[in-house]
């Protein structure tokens, strides 16, 4: 059984940086993407970058390029997103999510395993 659990949101001042680990477990890193997804208040959830099965990455958002990056470990199973420079509309709910795929990262409409999310704000 697939499961993705996340960790690491909170509040955080706008020019600060986050770092968000996703959990893995019931897949192997070297088979699945892994994508992170924000849903800000009162708007859909928009994918933000990925890292396919052969740990490169994929940006999914341009608001993020520059300032988010994406890691794994694969002997802890877990994946990271580094956000820095963070700005008060990067405030929402991050998900983690997962997709059996090949070697690029999936369509965000694709995935099919999903974390609970956690909750980051950026604000003064």
């Amino acid at each position: 059984q697939v499961q993705l659990v996340e960790s690491g949101g909170g509040l955080v001042q706008p020019g600060g940086s986050l770092r968000l680990s996703c959990a893995a477990s019931g897949l192997a890193l070297d088979r699945f993407a892994i994508g992170w997804f924000r849903q800000a208040p009162g708007k859909e959830r928009e994918g933000l970058i990925c890292i396919n099965r052969s740990g490169d990455y994929g940006v999914y958002a341009e608001s993020v390029r520059g300032r988010f990056t994406i890691s794994r470990d694969t002997a802890k199973n877990t994946v990271v997103l580094q956000m820095n420079s963070l700005k008060p509309e990067d405030t929402g709910v991050y998900y983690c999510a997962a997709e059996s795929a090949g070697l690029r990262c999936p369509t965000t409409a694709s995935y099919t395993y999903w974390g609970q999310g956690t909750q980051v704000t950026v604000s003064s």
